[in-house]
């Protein structure tokens, strides 16, 4: 029995008549996580247009909103975990505390230091967002069964723990790197 065909078949049919030598052993794992990367980045962008959030600022919120009460973290802290630099979460972080969504807090132990801090409203946007899109990424897997969404799960996590360079931030940046020269 074979197995059901999907859309990335029909690419990879492509490649293996016209560059055979490009379809390598991860091809049919990457094109479907990309696949199902698209699929999810869609359903995740719509919720958040309907929210008025973009991309960067749902994940400045949840990362906040994450943390814990009091919902906080220091602007390298947030930074760091969302792996982007400080100039590009000062940016984004401007535009959710004009929204009223963050605000910045003095730190009482360091003058140097402030706080990004989640306000009342903050917490409900983020709450709000991470719903819509939780129920969104559900929808377009309400039909596979839970069995195989477990299964998925899991080989997906041991592939990740099994594969140390996509745990390293510096080789996902020298990825990036090579993929821009000519």
């Amino acid at each position: 029995m074979t197995a059901p065909s999907d859309p990335v078949d029909a690419v990879l049919q492509t490649w293996r008549a016209e560059l055979p030598e490009v379809i390598v052993a991860s091809s049919e794992l990457s094109r479907r996580i990309m696949f199902l990367a698209a699929a999810l980045e869609r359903g995740t962008r719509r919720e958040l247009g309907e929210l008025g959030l973009t991309v960067a600022e749902f994940d400045v919120i949840v990362a906040l909103r994450r943390a814990g009460e009091p919902y906080r973290l220091k602007p390298n802290q947030l930074a760091r975990s969302l792996m982007l630099s400080t100039g590009g979460t000062t940016n984004v972080t401007h535009r959710l505390v004009a929204r009223g969504a963050v605000e910045r807090e003095d730190d009482p132990a360091d003058a140097r230091s402030t706080w990004l801090k989640l306000t009342p409203d903050g917490v409900a946007l983020a709450e709000s967002a991470v719903l819509a899109t939780s129920t969104e990424h559900e929808a377009l897997f309400e039909q596979a069964p839970a069995e195989v969404i477990e299964a998925a799960t899991v080989a997906l996590r041991d592939l990740i723990t099994s594969c140390p360079a996509l745990l390293s931030r510096d080789a996902a940046v020298r990825a990036a790197r090579a993929q821009c020269r000519p």
